[in-house]
């Protein structure tokens, strides 16, 4: 009996006048790709050749843009505040990035128990994915400015709207976390007599304790660059802050680079820190 040969690709094979052999996979796929990009190529060109500059000079643009970045990263310096005032207000967004971070990781890794689906009832877990798909999709600058209706602008307003759309973000990432776990233990812990609560306790917790710790850093990361952001659109202080101050109500140039170096590095601190947590948990 013969056994039938499944090619998913037709693969050409030839030599090249050197005697190397060149494979040439027959991919429909790579023809619509190439086709996407090159539209977006040529859409991008007719884009910046019909864009009305209102009589600007392209180069001289240019220029200053450069010459402006050249001011901003090369001359950072501070003016309007001290170097311990930077650290200062570094500390404030990093204070609020970790406060909303340990609430929101709190309550979404109850709630996320009830939406992972091995570990719920359907219509519970549907329900809970259901209000967090809605939550995730308002950003959470919306959530900031709806609560500071009732709050008033400030660090409660940010607070309150960044701690609930970190609960949105934790829920699903928990519950997925929780579902990969096999069905097999969960169905032995179950046929031996164990509660839920031993279950969760024994089983679900201590084997995803590694990607729940990640996930939590990660969406500190991701505070921390929205603690940025709404210490300017809300008020709530920190570096943020002193950032929209800099450029928006002084126009210094200078500060403004001394600033976003400052953010730079310590988001690039927390990335080095986030990859060595990785690493040593998810091995």
């Amino acid at each position: 009996m013969t056994e039938a040969v499944v090619k998913p690709y037709d693969i050409n094979i030839r030599k090249d006048m050197f005697g190397k052999i060149k494979i040439k996979g027959k991919d429909s796929s790579q023809k619509y790709v190439k086709i996407t990009l090159g539209t977006l190529a040529v859409l991008t060109v007719l884009a910046f050749s019909t864009f009305d500059y209102k009589g600007v000079d392209i180069i001289k643009a240019i220029a200053q843009t450069l010459a402006n970045m050249k001011n901003m990263f090369f001359e950072a310096e501070l003016t309007h505040f001290t170097l311990s005032d930077a650290i200062h207000e570094m500390e404030i967004t990093i204070s609020l990035a970790f406060l909303t971070t340990v609430i929101g990781s709190a309550v979404a890794l109850i709630l996320g128990l009830f939406a992972a689906k091995n570990l719920s009832i359907p219509l519970v877990s549907n329900i809970i994915k259901a209000i967090v798909s809605f939550i995730r999709a308002v950003p959470t600058v919306l959530w900031v400015l709806i609560f500071a209706v009732t709050a008033g602008l400030g660090s409660e307003a940010a607070v309150i709207g960044m701690t609930f759309h970190t609960v949105g973000y934790l829920i699903k990432a928990y519950s997925e976390t929780f579902e990969e776990i096999y069905e097999e233990t969960l169905q032995a812990l179950k046929a031996s007599g164990a509660s839920w609560w031993q279950i969760v306790f024994q089983a679900v917790l201590p084997s995803s304790m590694g990607y729940l710790l990640v996930w939590t850093f990660m969406r500190f990361e991701i505070n921390f660059t929205n603690g940025v952001a709404m210490g300017a659109a809300a008020g709530a202080g920190g570096i943020g802050f002193e950032l929209f101050m800099a450029s928006d109500f002084y126009f210094n140039i200078r500060e403004v680079g001394f600033i976003t170096i400052s953010i730079l590095i310590c988001a690039i601190s927390l990335e080095i820190f986030s990859t060595k947590i990785k690493v040593k948990y998810l091995k």
